[in-house]
């Protein structure tokens, strides 16, 4: 069984999940692969054990295994943790383990700077990410948006460089990829989904009777600025005054005493964290994603396999799951009287709002399930380890 060396900027903390690491290590588990997890996060969480003063290690499974490097977290806006010998810990396990293939996720996050540690070493790494921050995706507010522009353009840059592959989750543009001078090492891989972990939602014409007045709005993600949870609410909550029977749910961490939740907590349900989204995306009408800037987003994909009309902004991986007025709705970033106008269109039109599921199911199905993503990072790694 060949081995891969997963190097993460997080795993499982309640305001720190990184979801797309965890279905990916599931995803190359199934296909074959023996995971060996390297993150941040707080030290001695149940079931590791300490390895000196730098990790903890955590054994899963046979198959999974995850070493944890404590670090300091800058809040949101920056949404960003440093671990002082991080690249030197993965190093030397590296060294040590011998793996077969080193993956590292996401750039421009203090884990991602092991791509150059390991390529000065001599290792090749194959570098996934969801976008390319300070290029294409970029955070609220001009001050944290020049900070990202002057990282992408340095050491962000040169971790694309030293890397031997590049795997985007979704599309970029290709002019920005030669300009990069990545073009000929860059593809398009999506993390996918376990399509039976999610059901279609039908209902009969009887069901639809009795269900409009009943409808559920959904919101699942942290309440980060990033996400525009701000506009969602403040586009939704004329419309819950209107239908007080209609539910609409945020779903997801959130700190305590945040000011959205205390401004909206009488039109709006906050659930916090969840581990039954599939049940509660089975039971939702009508997802929105209002994020202002987006890579390819993991809770869109779960509620378009679960046959939610989805709304969402038009930027980055939404608008390549998304086919707009086919299997959802976008809308420019911020545009609160858009969101709220398509909000409204699905509540009153519910042959729209069933069109609009089934084919954003059906979406999934052809070009995102774990079976079709599986093939093609099997036939990655493949061809990664032959060309040693």
């Amino acid at each position: 069984m060949k081995t891969i060396l997963l190097i993460s900027p997080y795993w499982k903390e309640p305001h720190r999940w990184m979801v797309s690491s965890l279905k990916l290590a599931e995803l190359w588990q199934r296909i074959g692969y023996r995971m060996v997890v390297v993150c941040m996060g707080k030290r001695n969480p149940k079931g590791a054990r300490a390895q000196g003063r730098k990790a903890d290690v955590e054994i899963v499974s046979e198959t999974l295994e995850i070493h944890r490097i404590p670090d300091f977290f800058l809040p949101d806006p920056w949404n960003y943790g440093i671990a002082f010998g991080f690249s030197g810990y993965v190093a030397k396990l590296t060294k040590k383990i011998q793996p077969d293939i080193v993956v590292v996720n996401k750039l421009l996050f203090w884990s991602s700077l092991s791509t150059i540690a390991l390529r000065l070493r001599g290792i090749r790494v194959i570098q996934l990410t969801d976008a390319l921050v300070g290029m294409t995706w970029w955070p609220r507010g001009w001050f944290p948006q020049v900070c990202a522009a002057i990282y992408a353009w340095t050491l962000g840059w040169m971790e694309l460089l030293c890397a031997s592959r590049v795997v985007f989750f979704h599309p970029q543009p290709e002019s920005l990829l030669r300009r990069l001078g990545i073009a000929g090492k860059s593809e398009v891989i999506p993390t996918g989904i376990d399509l039976q972990n999610f059901e279609r939602l039908a209902l009969s014409d009887e069901q639809l009777t009795a269900h409009s007045s009943q409808l559920t709005v959904t919101y699942v993600g942290r309440l980060e600025s990033i996400k525009g949870v701000d506009d969602f609410l403040a586009a939704v909550a004329p419309i819950v005054e209107k239908n007080p029977a209609m539910k609409v749910q945020v779903v997801g961490w959130y700190k305590e005493g945040h000011p959205l939740v205390e401004q909206y907590r009488n039109h709006v349900r906050f659930t916090g964290l969840r581990s039954d989204i599939p049940a509660m995306l089975a039971k939702t009408d009508i997802f929105v994603l209002p994020s202002h800037s987006e890579g390819l987003s993991n809770a869109l994909m779960e509620a378009m396999a679960s046959g939610c009309a989805c709304i969402a902004s038009d930027v980055g991986g939404n608008r390549y799951l998304i086919q707009n007025g086919v299997s959802g709705f976008l809308f420019p970033v911020g545009d609160r009287e858009a969101l709220r106008s398509h909000i409204q269109r699905l509540i009153e039109d519910s042959s729209k709002r069933q069109s609009m599921g089934k084919s954003a199911r059906e979406r999934i199905e052809k070009m995102f399930s774990w079976e079709i993503v599986g093939k093609q990072y099997d036939q990655l790694f493949k061809e990664f380890v032959l060309q040693k």
